[in-house]
């Protein structure tokens, strides 16, 4: 499962990779990728992961988190 993420405040690679690090550190988070130009976050998920943790890690980062949404279809 892939879930994307709302994310204000990035504003370089360096913000980006500090909330893909943060969200790394997340128990069934696969692999997690940020980009500061689309304020986007997307994670793959091995496991059940809740929103609310992934809000943590967003903000524990020193980012705004906004809507998170699970990606559906084949190239979601």
């Amino acid at each position: 499962m892939k879930k994307s993420i709302e994310v204000t405040g990035m504003h370089c690679g360096h913000c980006a990779a500090s909330v893909e690090a943060a969200l790394m550190n997340l128990a069934g988070v696969k692999k997690a990728k940020a980009n500061h130009e689309t304020n986007e976050a997307v994670v793959t998920l091995s496991g059940d992961v809740a929103d609310e943790a992934i809000r943590a890690a967003v903000e524990g980062a020193g980012f705004t988190c906004g809507k998170i949404v699970e990606k559906k279809g084949l190239f979601g």
